[in-house]
């Protein structure tokens, strides 16, 4: 399967970004993509008033992001952020395209560095897969590439490759975990890891302040056996691989630490 890691920059405008995202398809499908990934928080930037610009399910964003997959004939996977209880927002994957339909609430919110996403976000509890020709793909954001389990929950249901969608904080030795953690959690799971970031602010010269979480790029394929595929650096830009769903199988089968769990 030929997937496509869109690593955009967020702005603070829901509409602009619906504009890259809606670029980011288009740019995929050419380049013979069936599923484009996008960053978390692709709908409007963490720092941003998240409650101002969260909409529902069925509001212009995510219309517009389900418009640009079908037209695109793809599945795309993108951050947004849709209404929640007690003033906070949900921080949602959306999961649109022909024969995809699905969102997922982020389970594991950043409490963290310095920055409580739980005062703004309220998590969610349930894990969620995808089938996109045949192939199941778990979905995770951000956080969750720390908690083990929930890749090794979504391996055990099937899923070959799980997408981590992600506005990575910076400060020293975060890229460094970034990778490691996504290297990890491929050998944890044996599965591919779809790591796709928010591109780094710093690479187009923008001065970020603030705990917000805002990006470092670096997105990633990771094989299952851990090996990292091919990576971007921290400028906007797209990552084009063919992916062997069945590499996940093969590599079950010589290290199965799925099979040989005990806990």
């Amino acid at each position: 399967m030929r997937v496509a890691l869109c690593q955009i920059g967020s702005t603070g405008d829901p509409a602009a970004n619906l504009a890259a995202v809606r670029d980011g398809v288009r740019a995929a499908a050419e380049a013979g993509a069936r599923l484009a990934v996008f960053p978390e928080a692709a709908m409007v930037r963490f720092g941003a008033d998240l409650a101002a610009a969260a909409e529902p399910l069925d509001g212009p964003w995510a219309t517009g992001v389900r418009r640009a997959a079908e037209e695109a004939g793809i599945a795309v996977v993108a951050g947004m952020f849709t209404p929640g209880t007690g003033g906070r927002v949900r921080n949602v994957l959306l999961a649109a395209g022909p024969g995809v339909a699905a969102e997922y609430r982020k389970i594991h919110v950043f409490d963290a560095f310095g920055h409580r996403e739980s005062d703004t976000v309220e998590p969610g509890d349930t894990p969620v897969a995808i089938e996109v020709d045949g192939v199941r793909i778990g979905l995770t954001t951000c956080y969750d590439v720390r908690f083990p389990e929930l890749y090794r929950r979504l391996a055990r249901d099937g899923a070959a490759m799980i997408a981590v969608c992600a506005s990575w904080g910076a400060g020293p030795g975060k890229s460094a975990q970034w990778e490691l953690l996504t290297r990890a959690r491929a050998l944890d799971s044996t599965s591919w890891i779809l790591a796709c970031g928010q591109a780094d602010p710093a690479a187009w010269g923008e001065e970020v302040t603030g705990t917000a979480p805002r990006g470092v790029g670096r997105s990633a394929v990771v094989a299952p056996d851990g090996a990292v595929a091919d990576a971007l650096g921290a400028a906007p830009g797209m990552l084009v691989a063919d992916v062997d769903p069945d590499a996940a199988a093969r590599v079950r089968s010589a290290i199965p630490v799925l099979a040989n769990a005990r806990l």
